[in-house]
């Protein structure tokens, strides 16, 4: 999985962390998960967490005695676009032809 294409205008640093989370949406990431996931340094990569949580795109949780972030459902898609059937495929696949 990857973070759907309106989310990929933006910082480098913050489209690596999407994607990485993107891969695991479920259960989500420690920083220290996401530090080996994406090469960028540790202030960069505290910068993009930053602009990503002011701009609701991920979440922090607290659960469990570990801090994991993860992102917003509204920003994981499919790795392919095309994987992602369009309305007119949607509609082709439903009814009998």
């Amino acid at each position: 999985m990857q973070a759907k294409p309106e989310y990929r205008d933006r910082d480098d640093a913050e489209v690596a962390v999407l994607d990485a989370l993107a891969d695991r949406a479920q259960e989500g990431m420690t920083v220290f998960e996401l530090r080996s996931h994406v090469d960028v340094d540790i202030d960069r990569l505290e910068d993009a967490l930053a602009e990503l949580k002011s701009d609701d795109l991920i979440t922090v949780d607290d659960a469990d005695d570990r801090t994991v972030i993860v992102p917003e459902d509204h920003v994981v898609g499919p790795a392919d676009p095309d994987d992602d059937p369009g309305f007119v495929d949607e509609i082709r696949r439903r009814l009998p032809f």
